[in-house]
């Protein structure tokens, strides 16, 4: 790998370590965000459950609030912890949120985690009198990268990154027609890839970073529905397929058929990786194809989801019928494809055997 590839693979390493720790706080926070605004919707009728409903509501909002506003911080600080372990954890925080204040959104958040992170680096490899070294991390370091970074977020990097979220943001939620189609599709495909892994993780983390701006501002996220979507079809079809088409399957994936299912239903598309593990070849096109197909006809039928996640777990805080027929119309394509492609199951002859040539003596 060429020097350029090496630093740009360390730099996706340190992103993705942000991302990870970043995501249980929006799908928590956007998930109760989501639900006290569609129990907003809905009137009671009685005045005491009026008033106990305006209680509850306002209890998940605030919760929910808090939680999508730290997304950013903690998207800043645990890519500078991954740089430069604890040190780095003050300053990516505050930065981060100095980003948040500055309107430069999840785009300086991340810049503001990658300097404060190489900075902080760079400040603990520098030599201190052995009275001073107890101070390095926990004061001296923290102090020096907040005040470098946070100056540079505020007078130099926060407007240019706020004017290209708001681009980004605008360009993508404003798309309709042939172009949702489009973003929908693409997104589909990049979540079907390689299910969880960097592909899949480009994708996710760009729709994470836009429900959780959405969602706060009191918005439907449409960009997010076709990545929901996406994320459940390959489990839930896989699992489906075992019952449907059972010579195609080995007596192992046939058992772990229920659970595949279960793990889409929750949004965990990495039930879908043993399938594809034993035959890549044709299960990833069947994948890529089937989440593309049901992510364009999400984009085409303005399909919506305010939580950062998918599944049919999240079925509440979506539009609901073009959801169901997105995911339908997906899951329709992935079974038909496995149908028509997928050879039948045949065991190995040899294994079969040298299991017979085993001879236990007592």
């Amino acid at each position: 790998m060429s020097k350029a590839g090496s630093k740009l693979a360390e730099v996706q390493q340190h992103l993705m370590n942000g991302v990870s720790h970043m995501i249980p706080v929006v799908v928590t926070g956007g998930i109760l965000f989501a639900i006290a605004t569609m129990l907003s919707m809905n009137s009671v009728t009685t005045e005491g459950a009026v008033q106990a409903s305006n209680i509850f509501i306002d209890v998940l909002s605030q919760i929910g609030g808090v939680g999508l506003g730290l997304m950013v911080p903690v998207l800043s600080a645990f890519i500078a912890a991954s740089y430069a372990d604890r040190p780095g954890i003050a300053p990516g925080l505050i930065c981060g949120q100095l980003a948040v204040n500055v309107g430069s959104g999840f785009i300086g958040g991340i810049v503001a985690g990658i300097l404060s992170g190489i900075i902080a680096k760079w400040l603990k490899g520098i030599e201190l009198p052995k009275s001073m070294q107890s101070l390095k991390s926990i004061i001296i370091v923290p102090i020096a990268t907040s005040l470098i970074v946070g100056t540079v977020i505020i007078c130099v990097v926060g407007a240019p990154c706020a004017w290209l979220l708001e681009t980004l943001t605008n360009w993508l939620m404003g798309m309709s027609g042939a172009g949702a189609i489009a973003v929908g599709a693409i997104c589909g495909a990049m979540i079907g890839f390689d299910l969880g892994g960097p592909v899949n993780k480009v994708a996710y983390s760009t729709g994470v970073a836009i429900v959780g701006t959405e969602v706060l501002a009191g918005n439907n996220c449409g960009f997010f529905g076709p990545i929901a979507l996406a994320i459940c079809v390959p489990p839930i079809a896989c699992g489906l397929a075992t019952f449907l088409f059972k010579k195609k399957f080995s007596p192992e994936e046939r058992d772990a058929g229920i659970g595949a299912i279960i793990m889409g239903c929750c949004g965990i598309t990495e039930g879908a990786i043993s399938y594809t593990t034993t035959d890549p070849g044709r299960m990833i096109p069947i994948n890529v194809v089937s989440c593309a197909v049901a992510g364009g006809v999400a984009g085409a039928l303005g399909t919506w989801c305010n939580a950062a996640w998918g599944g049919l777990v999240v079925l509440p805080v979506t539009s609901v019928a073009t959801y169901l027929v997105a995911l339908a119309v997906g899951l329709a394509v992935h079974l038909g494809l496995v149908f028509l492609l997928k050879k039948d199951y045949v065991e190995d002859e040899r294994a079969v055997e040298d299991d017979a040539d085993i001879v236990i003596e007592f």
